[in-house]
């Protein structure tokens, strides 16, 4: 399936499955009812009604942008794509970390002074299929600030998904199928309800799967958090998260795909 259904199919299946209706939605988002179910009949809701009504899903706004095939608005991309090499490292020493390690480092990235964006970020294209589910679920992991590389080793470290970094642009252009168990550990990553995205994505999930691991939650608010900053500073953070591990990295890249 490569058409998109329209925008007011997603929000309508999130609303029936947390059983809300429409005018508790829009007095979540704080907007009137009559905007909220011009939204649910198809109408494009435009950036700024989105943007309020996607929290009052439990949804980070770009995920909704993307889920819903809207064209993700500038300032909602990562600051800064030179930084997605050093992530990548920080999630990876990370989930090798105690909690208050990775509690810690968590906090250090949300300390850091805002910079500004000197750069336009430019996601590779997902072809031929750039609109089907799974160039969907990847485009979110680059908005991650995620490559090919670094969603491999990520999900590597905190899922049972292991595959190559070329499998994801795979994935991405529709070649390979998008199944219960990739949706799930995407959705862990994430930091997505599993139920939610196999339902978006037009997967079938025949069993509730079990909840992401601690370290899979942390590695979702790390790669949120890690959004923000720049190549300085994510490379700031990384190291960080080296030093605190107190052991080689290097012996571990090896056993990782994409490294």
């Amino acid at each position: 399936m490569t058409e998109h259904p329209g925008f007011g199919a997603t929000p309508a299946w999130l609303l029936d499955r947390r059983e809300l209706g429409g005018r508790e939605w829009a007095g979540r988002a704080g907007l009137n009812e009559d905007e909220v179910r011009a939204v649910l009949a198809g109408d494009d809701p435009g950036d700024e009604l989105l943007r309020r009504l996607a929290p009052a899903l439990g949804f980070h706004a770009v995920d909704l942008f993307i889920l819903a095939g809207l064209a993700v608005p500038d300032d909602m991309a990562p600051l800064d794509a030179a930084a997605a090499m050093w992530m990548k490292n920080t999630v990876v020493d990370a989930v090798r970390l105690p909690a208050a390690g990775r509690r810690e480092l968590l906090q250090v990235i949300r300390s850091l002074p805002q910079e500004e964006r000197r750069t336009g970020f430019d996601p590779k294209p997902l072809l031929p299929l750039a609109g089907g589910p799974g160039a969907r679920v990847v485009r979110m992991l680059q908005y991650r600030n995620l490559n090919w590389s670094g969603m491999a080793r990520t999900l590597a470290s905190v899922t049972p998904t292991y595959l190559s970094a070329a499998t994801y642009g795979v994935i991405g252009s529709g070649r390979k199928e998008l199944t219960p168990r990739l949706v799930a550990d995407f959705a862990a990553v994430l930091g997505i309800d599993a139920r939610d995205l196999t339902a978006l994505t037009g997967v079938i999930l025949r069993e509730v799967p079990p909840p992401p691991s601690p370290e899979a939650v942390d590695a979702a608010a790390l790669l949120w958090a890690g959004r923000r900053l720049s190549a300085a500073q994510a490379r700031h953070v990384s190291e960080l998260a080296c030093s605190i591990r107190g052991d080689s990295r290097d012996a571990h890249l090896m056993e990782l795909p994409g490294s």
